[in-house]
């Protein structure tokens, strides 16, 4: 069955949302990175909680936000009753940061009705929209069928080839600051550098107060750094997160050989000890 709803672009606008907020095959998802659920908070009404932390990540990886199973993607889908012909819409509570990896996630496992909320809760709430207290889900199980795309995500062994032979453009999320080794790493313990071959696009680059630039403008951005549209891309960040808004501009450019480095600086900074 279809949905009655069918995404044409990988964002809407708050105005979109609030024009179907109550169609049927509307599922809302709320993908806040580190968010814990607490009845205090606001969410747009009807929102579900998509937990990256514990519901979709590999929490037995040594490293943050892991890619799951499809196993367990599936089941943490279906159990926020999210179908087969499902519209999904997606934000976060800084604008357009952790929701892009949960589009994304939803990609890589063969899933292409969902999109962000251009500007998040932020420009929800900036509108002065409908909001309720957030609620868990205690909705029906739905019947979610994840269809891996293996090309997707890219892994370190992969990366490893990606850097020695050149082989893909490397785009790093990360600030200027952290890919120049001018400032620190957030993350205790983890040295500072850059996965060698790389070039930087910072995501915030790519947004105004937390909304997508126009396409135009992210245009100009991506073309300052590749030079055509069907070469091969990995995105990279710090964890595999704001890669993932990288990946949510160039598809909106028209890049198609895209893909994501899940561990990120993360775990190349930590696996290599020194750049080679």
């Amino acid at each position: 069955m279809q949905s009655e709803i069918i995404l044409t672009s990988p964002i809407v606008s708050v105005a979109w949302l609030h024009e179907h907020l109550k169609s049927k095959s509307l599922i809302v998802l709320d993908g806040t990175i580190n968010k814990v659920f607490d009845t205090s908070q606001l969410q747009i009404p009807g929102t579900r909680f998509f937990d990256i932390k514990k519901k979709f990540s590999d929490v037995s990886n040594a490293f943050p936000s892991a890619f799951p199973s499809a196993e367990q993607f599936q089941e943490s889908a279906r159990a926020l009753g999210i179908n087969t012909n499902s519209t999904i819409v997606v934000y976060d509570d800084k604008g357009i940061y952790s929701s892009a990896r949960v589009w994304w996630l939803f990609k890589a496992f063969g899933y292409t009705n969902v999109a962000v909320l251009n500007g998040g809760f932020p420009e929800w709430k900036s509108k002065g929209l409908p909001t309720e207290n957030m609620k868990l889900y205690h909705g029906e199980k739905g019947n979610f069928i994840t269809n891996l795309q293996p090309n997707y995500m890219q892994f370190f062994d992969a990366m490893k080839m990606a850097s020695q032979h050149k082989s893909h453009t490397i785009i790093d999320a990360r600030s200027s600051g952290r890919f120049n080794c001018t400032t620190p790493e957030p993350r205790a313990g983890l040295r500072m550098g850059n996965i060698p071959n790389s070039v930087n696009l910072p995501y915030t680059d790519l947004l105004e107060e937390g909304i997508l630039k126009p396409k135009e403008a992210l245009k100009v951005l991506f073309s300052k750094i590749t030079k055509k549209q069907d070469e091969t891309i990995i995105f990279s960040c710090g964890s595999g997160i704001t890669a993932c808004v990288l990946a949510l501009g160039a598809e909106i450019c028209g890049y198609k050989n895209i893909s994501v480095y899940d561990g990120s600086w993360t775990e190349w900074g930590s696996l290599v000890l020194k750049d080679i």
